[in-house]
């Protein structure tokens, strides 16, 4: 998905302070993808509390959206660099076509993971049987030693397991017993939990990782702590076990991210994942240009997205905030 902001903000990212703080919680914005009845997406990372889960450097929440109403989502070829994109559908399907030459479906309980590295251009299209638009778009930022590498896509459905009163879907890293196949260039955790009313869950995870619970349906605590639904629950790194409890009525649903603190500073800015002005500069440039960085995408019925002008000042590089302390 693109980020079609029209002023986006220069976002210098890295782990987030956090020294004495047991569980964070991030409230979104919204943000509209675009057009007079655009769908509005609600936006967790980046943010200037925490831009940054591990190398989960955004993360877009959208949904239950009545295609009839906004007319779904219709985001025409725009560019990435230095990072792969995690499509993640609860509900509809959407169409994905990329410079890589790939034409696929995005359906529910499929993740499609894209990788930008060196530069890459692809659509996103809702098909027209789907009613009801419902999921989360999430990038992943490629450290210094793969952030050109060359495009690729990935695709894994992941077989649902049981746990007591929860239902998991693995689709990145490993999760009660379970291990996605799918390739990334850090270690990273990327599941789907649906939590029964009542239900209190303790799954094993890696004390290296920070991670994150975005909370799609109901009211889920994260060590005791309220998160609400579109909002973020972050916790730092040094736990061998997550908390986590549903205290309603109803089935909840979360999406658990997590991974290593990433450790390396980088520059977003629009689409593109960067380390510095200057190359933010260039990818914008060659992108305007229909440079052979990103190739074209084939079968979309319009023009490509242009890209926004550039803030007045130069983007400069913020210091990294310290981690939390052990």
């Amino acid at each position: 998905m693109s980020n079609t902001e029209t002023g986006p903000a220069e976002v210098r990212c890295a782990a987030g302070p956090g020294a004495g703080v047991v569980v964070e919680v991030l409230v979104p914005r919204a943000v509209p993808l675009g057009g007079p009845r655009a769908m509005t997406v609600r936006r967790t990372l980046p943010q200037r509390g925490r831009s940054m889960v591990g190398a989960w450097c955004f993360a877009d929440h959208y949904g239950p959206d009545d295609v009839s109403a906004t007319g779904g989502m219709d985001v025409a070829p725009h560019p990435h660099t230095g990072l792969q994109t995690a499509s993640w559908l609860f509900s509809g399907e959407i169409e994905h076509r990329d410079s890589l030459g790939v034409h696929a479906v995005v359906r529910p309980g499929e993740l499609n993971l894209m990788t930008g590295g060196r530069g890459i251009c692809h659509s996103e299209v809702s098909l027209p049987g789907t009613t009801v638009l419902h999921g989360v778009q999430l990038w992943i930022a490629l450290p210094d030693a793969h952030r050109d590498a060359p495009r690729d896509f990935q695709h894994h459905r992941p077989e649902p397991v049981e746990l007591p009163g929860a239902t998991a879907r693995v689709f990145l890293g490993s999760l009660a017993g379970r291990t996605s196949p799918v390739r990334t260039f850090t270690p990273l955790l990327g599941a789907e939990l649906v939590l029964a009313p009542g239900a209190v869950l303790a799954p094993a995870v890696d004390p290296a990782h920070e991670h994150a619970v975005l909370v799609d349906q109901g009211e889920v605590e994260l060590s005791g702590v309220r998160v609400a639904r579109a909002e973020l629950g972050y916790a730092a790194p040094g736990r061998e076990v997550l908390h986590l409890a549903n205290p309603g009525r109803s089935a909840a649903r979360v999406v658990l991210l997590g991974g290593e603190p990433f450790g390396e500073e980088i520059v977003m800015w629009w689409n593109f994942v960067a380390r510095d002005h200057d190359e933010v500069v260039r990818f914008r440039d060659e992108w305007q240009a229909a440079a052979d960085r990103f190739g074209q995408v084939t079968g979309y019925p319009g023009d490509r997205l242009p890209a926004p002008p550039l803030p007045m000042g130069r983007l400069r590089p913020r210091g990294n905030p310290p981690l939390p302390a052990d």
